[in-house]
């Protein structure tokens, strides 16, 4: 078994992280969660509630924390769980720039502990669906990919008077769709940046739209706070046809609704909610057809972090991909700040 300690106790480990470690029941133990302040989510009679960080430090059952704390804190907390030799999972984005995230890497490797970025977006079913198209070879060469990743919630930003790197826009979302670029299509020959503040200068980050160039393909992702009518989560083009994808990847929509991943159609896409192929094949024949949805699941985070621990494997999440994101999210915080000084 894998025992484990949350370090903080707010929507992050009760909505994103307990409903799936807690599904492992065979390989992980989760022993106590710290807070500072009383629960508000459900408690178990399993856990122990902790208000002293000591109880975690001076614990030698617990061989992972993992820090879920506002991301302003990520590199504090995941510091000092290293300097108290324990191995770490941190919530995203990792830290608040790529030297910090460079000094975490080097510490753990200092003293031989595990420490990485918690990329549970690698297992969206819209995200492993478009996988699974591209690999099936029917669009041919891949030409073009747009993500998007959009929401109207305009009085977010509009109830935000000043810009903060830790939660912009880009930091806090982008954070999700630049790790599946990255995770599967690896590092870009360029990059092409537009971040902005759409209520003006000073204003809260509250768009994005960041282009990949490998070779001929461009892979963009986009973002904005002020879609009433979403876009679709993914359109791919090749040379042989397209897919699109409409919706999303339905694990968060349940976990909202408190419909948890211990019912068997957690997550789960129906037919009205499966992408659209559509392609010439060898034959010149014209085929538009339903693709049924992989399935997603965030659980596989956990599992390749309890494989790394107990068993050697390699880590899902290579240290180079966190450090890669990081820098470009550094380079499009620093966008913004190039038009603020002009």
């Amino acid at each position: 078994m894998l025992t484990i300690a949350y370090l903080g106790n707010g929507k992050s480990t009760n909505r994103y992280h307990l409903p799936f470690s807690r599904k492992l029941t065979d390989k992980i133990k989760i022993k106590k969660i710290f807070s500072p302040s009383e629960p508000v989510w459900e408690t178990f009679d399993d856990i122990e509630y902790t208000n002293q960080l000591d109880a975690l430090w001076n614990d030698p059952e617990i061989q992972l924390v993992v820090i879920t704390t506002p991301s302003q804190f990520h590199f504090e907390y995941g510091k000092m769980a290293l300097e108290h030799g324990k191995n770490v999972l941190v919530e995203k984005p990792f830290a608040e720039n790529s030297e910090e995230a460079k000094e975490l890497f080097d510490l753990a490797k200092q003293k031989g502990l595990f420490i990485q970025c918690y990329q549970n977006r690698r297992f969206d079913s819209d995200f492993l669906t478009v996988q699974k198209v591209i690999e099936s070879g029917k669009l041919g060469d891949i030409l073009e990919i747009e993500m998007h990743y959009d929401y109207y919630r305009p009085e977010v930003p509009e109830n935000t008077m000043e810009f903060s790197t830790a939660n912009s826009y880009l930091y806090g979302h982008a954070c999700h769709t630049v790790d599946q670029v990255i995770s599967y299509f690896g590092e870009p020959d360029d990059i092409h940046y537009d971040v902005r503040q759409l209520l003006g200068k000073g204003r809260m980050n509250d768009y994005f739209d960041l282009d990949f160039y490998y070779g001929t393909m461009k892979i963009s992702v986009k973002s904005s706070y002020f879609r009433i009518k979403e876009r679709p989560s993914f359109v791919v083009y090749g040379k042989k046809g397209m897919f699109v994808k409409q919706t999303k990847d339905r694990q968060e929509e349940h976990l909202k609704m408190f419909y948890m991943p211990t019912n068997k159609d957690f997550g789960i896409d129906q037919p009205e909610h499966y992408g659209t192929l559509t392609y010439m094949d060898e034959d010149n024949r014209y085929h538009e057809e339903k693709v049924i949805s992989e399935v997603g699941d965030y659980s596989r985070v956990y599992e390749g972090i309890y494989e790394t621990l107990i068993h050697g494997a390699e880590k899902i999440v290579k240290d180079e991909e966190t450090l890669l994101q990081m820098k470009i999210l550094e380079e499009g915080i620093r966008e913004i700040q190039e038009k603020e000084a002009r």
